[in-house]
């Protein structure tokens, strides 16, 4: 069983003068490796506690560590446990994210921008599981997935839907195909973040995503929208063939 953890960043609403993008990223982690992922997380905890005076049972909240004066923590040292943060999860060879972001620019009044998101990772999701691609190479596994999403009746309406309808075009001709989900199982479960260290590292992941494309005035002055490439050992690039890190781009 493979266990994928989302969170997003950027509103799903269509007004682009709020955000321009909305950002889903997804951790998937083998059962198997599950405990080396909390192991991995833990260690990381103490060892910023000793550099930064981070506490170790504290939430790490992209937005609120780069907004707030967190625990009299200088904010480049804030920055910094992030970046590090980084760096830890690429070394974890047993993981993989898969990211979706939506451009809202040039989207009609009634594209709906938080289904369209979902459903594109949903189908990665259920794609790599198919074909035995994620680490581990499991062919025959299953999946199931944990959000820290507010909004889910309407994750579960979605990922119903497409166990029984799911409309795929055919490579290189006209018309569809039906492909139902069939490897992610029960509906999507919700997660407390301050009580989910994989959920915790989704949320920086796609706060740097996003941040990649649409950097605010102070990460792009330090450099940190270059933070997400440092995840690119331990990215889905057979997510997207269309660019270098596997991005799909809606």
């Amino acid at each position: 069983m493979y266990f994928m953890y989302v969170d997003e960043s950027g509103d799903p609403g269509n007004n682009t003068l709020q955000t321009q993008y909305f950002c889903l990223s997804g951790l998937v982690v083998h059962e198997s490796e599950w405990r080396n992922l909390i192991d991995a997380s833990q260690r990381f905890r103490r060892t910023i506690k000793q550099a930064y005076g981070f506490p170790v049972r504290s939430e790490i909240h992209a937005v609120k560590l780069l907004r707030h004066s967190a625990f009299s923590i200088e904010k480049h040292n804030r920055l910094a446990i992030m970046r590090n943060y980084f760096d830890e999860l690429s070394k974890m060879n047993f993981l993989s994210v898969t990211n979706v972001v939506v451009d809202k620019v040039g989207k009609p009044s009634d594209f709906d921008v938080f289904s369209a998101a979902w459903r594109t990772l949903f189908q990665r999701f259920e794609n790599t599981l198919t074909h035995g691609n994620f680490p581990g190479g499991y062919s025959r596994s299953f999946g199931t997935i944990f959000t820290d999403a507010t909004n889910g009746e309407k994750l579960t309406g979605i990922m119903r839907k497409m166990n029984v309808h799911n409309p795929i075009p055919n490579k290189g001709q006209s018309g569809y195909r039906n492909l139902p989900i069939r490897r992610i199982i029960e509906d999507p479960s919700s997660r407390d973040s301050s009580h989910s260290l994989p959920i915790q590292a989704c949320d920086v992941i796609a706060y740097f995503l996003h941040q990649k494309f649409k950097p605010n005035a102070y990460v792009k002055r330090s450099g940190a929208q270059n933070y997400f490439k440092r995840l690119e050992p331990i990215l889905n690039k057979r997510a997207s063939n269309t660019n270098s890190l596997g991005i799909v781009v809606i």
